[in-house]
């Protein structure tokens, strides 16, 4: 018996099968609750932590089947041109004021990880790492990888990123007054990526289709900037 249990341990179809009952129970709780604290995502994960701690399984044994579902973090980000698609034509409208948002957006999110990391003393390892935080996360472990960070810490730093658009990003638009459709997708986009972006969705579908439009310029941009700033102010 602990035989088998050891094999389905060490089969895919374990850290496949965990990953989707802990979003699914996390999204019954999110729909149930509505507080934006109860992100499906950030539950999985503690669920996931939880329970390999409890039960003593090594991260390797997750990642067999882990690693599938990271597989289609590109795909999925690509799926996010579906709704831009819908409003081409406000995107023709509007390109170059998206353009130099997205832009300067980036900039400014690369420049502030880079000033509060030698404002805290940390190590340049780990400033490098968190560099790409406002990406989504296959461009963040490209990035990092290109200049020699710890990907791990990137992909800390996106989650985190993410989260924190998903739960402050509404809050500054209204503090601040922002009620351009266009301005509000585009925001939460550049700086929270695809966490953000899913609730540039619920927001509306306009917000959605410019959030999922910032997600791939400003991958683009980060890719090209990063290396640039990080040699300039490091």
């Amino acid at each position: 018996m602990s035989e088998l249990i050891s094999q389905f341990l060490q089969s895919p179809v374990f850290g496949i099968g965990i990953s989707l009952l802990t979003f699914y129970a996390g999204g019954l709780l999110y729909k149930r609750t509505g507080s934006p604290l109860m992100n499906p995502l950030v539950l999985s994960m503690l669920m996931i932590i939880a329970l390999l701690l409890s039960f003593h399984i090594s991260f390797d044994d997750y990642n067999r089947g882990g690693q599938f579902i990271s597989f289609f973090l590109g795909p999925a980000t690509v799926i996010l041109a579906v709704p831009l698609y819908k409003k081409i034509s406000l995107l023709k409208e509007n390109v170059v004021p998206i353009i130099a948002g997205i832009s300067i957006g980036s900039a400014a999110g690369i420049t502030s990880i880079i000033v509060m990391c030698k404002m805290f003393g940390l190590d340049e390892l780990i400033s490098i790492s968190m560099l790409p935080k406002s990406v989504t996360t296959p461009i963040g472990i490209e990035i990092s990888n290109q200049l020699g960070g710890i990907p791990s810490i990137t992909v800390a730093a996106i989650v985190f990123t993410g989260i924190a658009g998903v739960l402050l990003g509404p809050m500054v638009c209204k503090l601040f007054r922002i009620d351009d459709e266009v301005a509000v997708g585009i925001a939460i986009g550049t700086s929270s990526h695809a966490l953000g972006t899913t609730k540039a969705v619920e927001l509306g579908e306009t917000e959605g289709a410019m959030s999922g439009l910032a997600i791939g310029i400003a991958g683009l941009i980060t890719v090209f900037l990063a290396p640039l700033l990080a040699k300039l102010l490091m």
